[in-house]
């Protein structure tokens, strides 16, 4: 009777903690966490202009605090993290899909303007340059490819430089300011 009693009482407490263990198991990105998901999730909120911050892959009290305005927006419970609901449901509101991605890159990244020097304001491929055009190495990303940087978004591989070989792009910039204040990043690249 004793052992029936105990056994009865270890399957109840599994099965009180079994659905714990599931919901954080779902769990995208929380307070202190790094990565990729990270990225993802504010550039989702900054597509939403409820994230201002850098898409730096961190998230801090910034970010967290976006994810609360968000939630709140959409009636969500208020916990500051991310599962993999909610996460679809940024997605959707925002219209980036992440899951919907050739490739993905760490490439270095440059900025350029049409103020430059030895820069004509028309791509190679004719179009004009303006924020969105990004210049690639057309041996390993075609001309015509979407594209999107963190950091700066949504971009189509229009243009072509004598100093963009393998895994560098040149993304352009309204002004030479903000091409300069771009400087020289690592960035992930979503091929789409």
């Amino acid at each position: 009777m004793h052992r029936k009693t105990i056994s009865l009482i270890l399957t109840l407490l599994l099965l009180l903690c079994a659905p714990l263990s599931v919901s954080a198991s779902k769990l995208v990105a929380k307070y202190g966490s790094k990565g990729r998901r990270v990225e993802e999730v504010q550039s989702m909120l900054q597509q939403l202009k409820l994230y201002r911050g850098e898409i730096d892959g961190e998230f801090g009290k910034d970010t967290k605090a976006a994810v609360l305005s968000f939630q709140k927006k959409h009636k969500k419970a208020l916990t500051g993290s991310v599962d993999w609901p909610l996460y679809n449901l940024m997605s959707r509101k925002s219209g980036l899909s992440f899951g919907r991605y050739r490739k993905i890159w760490t490439m270095e990244a440059t900025g350029y303007s049409s103020s430059d020097p030895g820069v004509t304001g028309i791509t190679s491929t004719g179009r004009v340059l303006r924020r969105g055009i990004v210049a690639v190495d057309p041996y390993i990303i075609p001309l015509g490819t979407k594209l999107y940087i963190m950091g700066y978004g949504e971009g189509l591989a229009a243009d072509v430089g004598s100093a963009i070989k393998g895994n560098h792009i040149d993304l352009a910039f309204s002004s030479r300011r903000e091409a300069l204040n771009w400087g020289r990043r690592r960035v992930t690249v979503y091929i789409l």
